[in-house]
């Protein structure tokens, strides 16, 4: 397994590499949610949001991690993952809506309550559902990735979790930054999120799902390359000297 630092600059050099394609499937995604966000009252637009944004993101994870076995980069592989992945992205985000609905309820009832004890009770609670938040950060990759179902998929994410809590806590905090940094700029968000979270996610998932073998393969094939470029520079440096 990879340190997460070395995941961060391989997504950020993906995401330059790869920048078109991460813009546009960006853009698209944004286009979807634009009428929901703009057009419909507030109520409405908050209880529709998590059921389409989420399918969203798991069709990002799935043009994505298309993009990074070396196919073809296609916007409809946005649509595609979307749709294939549908019924398990809304399950997710029902979930998550609930535990969202957790937190604002928990400051609702506590907050409006003078005392340290209530305080205490809605930082907790609070405390509980934002471990909850991060146990989950794989489950979506992980359902596109292994194509399990949801329920599998996040008590896999919670095994990952509590394997390398250290790296997923990182990870999760990373994912945050990244996405407050976009939104500050309602165009950067349009045109660079769904695109960056795909990628980014990917690499941190497909991580800790390495096997030993497949590490080993890596590393020897990158020593193979070194090996390689040493042995040209030698050769240069001779004939240089002989001329």
């Amino acid at each position: 397994m990879r340190k997460l630092s070395v995941i961060v600059v391989q997504s950020a050099k993906k995401v330059f590499q790869d920048i078109i394609p991460v813009a546009l499937l960006s853009i698209v995604g944004a286009l979807v949610l634009v009428p929901f966000v703009f057009f419909l009252p507030v109520g409405i637009s908050l209880f529709l949001l998590p059921f389409i944004f989420v399918p969203l993101c798991a069709g990002a994870l799935h043009a994505t991690h298309k993009m990074m076995k070396g196919e073809r980069a296609k916007l409809s592989a946005l649509f595609a993952g979307a749709w294939r992945y549908l019924l398990p992205s809304i399950v997710f985000a029902f979930l998550c809506s609930l535990f969202i609905l957790i937190i604002v309820s928990t400051w609702w009832y506590y907050g409006s309550k003078s005392g340290t004890l209530y305080f205490a009770l809605a930082v907790f609670q609070s405390y509980f559902v934002a471990m909850v938040f991060v146990s989950q950060l794989y489950t979506l990759p992980l359902i596109v990735q292994e194509r399990v179902g949801v329920f599998a998929a996040m008590g896999r994410s919670v095994k990952l979790f509590l394997a390398h809590p250290g790296y997923t806590v990182g990870a999760f905090i990373q994912l945050l930054s990244l996405t407050v940094l976009l939104g500050v700029t309602v165009v950067g968000f349009g045109c660079l999120f769904l695109g960056m979270y795909g990628i980014y996610s990917n690499l941190v998932t497909a991580n800790l799902l390495k096997k030993p073998e497949e590490e080993d393969n890596e590393s020897g094939s990158a020593h193979a390359k070194e090996a390689e470029a040493r042995s040209g520079d030698r050769f240069e440096a001779v004939s240089a000297m002989g001329r």
